[in-house]
């Protein structure tokens, strides 16, 4: 009797491990956010959860089970790094496909309309850029952009704008001076979207070289240390988002 209860309870935790895993791989998954590209919404050491069934294809039966969704406008999406796709990037969708995108000194506008962009946030603003602050109009510096980019620039600007393709999205970061974006690289294919972040489970200051160094044992010591004063716990279970 008391064999077959264990034999139960290690079957029982053997399928929970099993769903854990396959949940976290194919339902949830955490990020940690790190760099400031997308400062203040997101934070260097904000720990994020990113639902990536949010925009899966969806079949006829899953498209009434499952919460799938369009992408939108505003959305902030993680996504597979089209240079390096071992990387996962996150920024803020500001073009969906057919959209119209340019920037004049450093505000944007989209299908004629200017957007009144509340989260940005401009560090640099004294210090102007031309191509980063008028675009698609400004000259680049050599070397500048990735071939993506430039192919981007020669096939999708019309009449001084950038019109997004069928299939693709143009993104930038929220700390719009000093972010490595659309602009620098090219669109963002839709089947490179992992999902979206839809919560800050935990945020902990730490430079993005600790966040990235998964073996700096600095790091470890510092959270040893500072775990509860390096918290941000005003940040920590935050809901994300999107504009609007």
């Amino acid at each position: 009797m008391l064999l077959d209860m264990r034999r139960n309870t290690l079957a029982e935790w053997i399928f929970n491990f099993i769903v854990l895993i396959f949940a976290t791989s194919t339902i949830a998954q955490p990020f940690v956010i790190p760099s400031g590209s997308m400062e203040s919404t997101l934070m260097t050491g904000d720990h994020v959860i990113v639902d990536k069934l949010a925009y899966a294809p969806a079949d006829p039966l899953s498209h009434h089970l499952l919460p799938y969704e369009q992408i939108q406008r505003g959305d902030i999406i993680v996504f597979r790094y089209p240079v390096d796709e071992r990387q996962n990037y996150i920024k803020r969708v500001i073009g969906i496909p057919g959209d119209r995108i340019h920037i004049e000194n450093g505000t944007v506008w989209r299908n004629g309309i200017r957007l009144d962009e509340k989260y940005v946030q401009h560090i640099f603003a004294f210090a102007p850029n031309r191509y980063r602050d008028n675009f698609p109009a400004g000259t680049p510096n050599p070397g500048e952009l990735d071939w993506r980019a430039e192919q981007m620039l020669e096939s999708s600007v019309h009449n001084g704008e950038l019109v997004v393709p069928p299939g693709k999205y143009f993104a930038m970061g929220d700390n719009r001076d000093n972010s490595l974006d659309s602009r620098y690289w090219g669109f963002v294919p839709f089947e490179n979207i992992v999902g979206k972040p839809v919560l800050v489970w935990w945020s902990y200051e730490a430079s993005e070289k600790e966040l990235t160094d998964f073996v700096n044992v600095h790091h470890v010591f510092d959270l040893a240390a500072h775990f509860f004063t390096k918290t941000r716990w005003n940040r920590t279970m935050r809901v994300v988002r999107a504009a609007g």
